[in-house]
């Protein structure tokens, strides 16, 4: 029953990304680069809306899965790509495993087009969850995150390297899936865990709506200096 339900949130939530691509492409021409594209199920939903689509995975078996079962042939880093003048490029959970977080930004910057959008989605500590399960919070992921992003410092990474923040949206059901994480760290029983994840999930979110301070968030920036 997990399972289906993940795939199911799993495919709603391609969807809601694809549309806020859609909505914050500022160019006619549909072209788009995703960093950690993983098996490349977002590229495949934005290709069959007509966007010309280009992946970055380091995984080779990621890579395989994309090229057998998605017909996507990915790169395995940004130096391979030979495309440029990207309307859009997107991170989703991706850029707090940087760790050359300022030499990649500048990269990106140079394959965007003039007013080019960048699209990057992170946890965000300061959320209600983070504050409620503090060490267990899942949204830390030490060691394989490397850095932990607010919206200010998000914010003075991304203006020093060009990027202008637009706005910032929620990632509604990240709240329910880092609750489901966390209470795993804290060793509860199967049916505690998933009545918890119900319960401080949607806490979360309403919390968020007062405090503006989602669980995880999208920040949607506008290039503006040519880098």
């Amino acid at each position: 029953m997990f399972s289906i339900a993940y795939r199911m949130v799993q495919k709603i939530n391609i969807g809601i990304k694809r549309k806020v691509v859609e909505r914050e492409n500022p160019s006619e021409e549909k072209k788009i680069l995703e960093i950690g594209a993983g098996t490349g199920d977002f590229l495949t939903s934005c290709q069959k809306h007509g966007w010309k689509c280009y992946g970055v995975e380091p995984s080779d078996q990621a890579r395989e899965v994309a090229k057998d079962y998605n017909q996507l042939k990915l790169f395995s880093s940004i130096e391979e790509i030979g495309e440029k003048n990207f309307s859009v490029i997107t991170l989703w959970h991706v850029l707090e495993h940087i760790p050359n977080l300022n030499e990649t930004i500048t990269k990106l910057n140079k394959l965007l087009t003039p007013s080019g959008t960048l699209i990057i989605a992170v946890p965000n500590y300061n959320s209600f969850d983070a504050k409620h399960y503090k060490q267990f919070w899942a949204g830390y992921d030490v060691p394989r995150h490397l850095y932990h992003f607010n919206k200010d410092s998000l914010k003075i990474l991304l203006s020093s390297n060009g990027f202008e923040l637009r706005t910032i949206k929620p990632m509604w059901f990240d709240s329910f899936y880092v609750s489901l994480l966390s209470e795993k760290y804290k060793h509860n029983k199967l049916i505690i865990r998933y009545l918890l994840v119900i319960f401080i999930g949607t806490i979360s979110n309403i919390s968020s709506l007062f405090t503006k301070e989602f669980s995880s968030q999208i920040f949607i920036f506008r290039k503006t200096v040519e880098k």
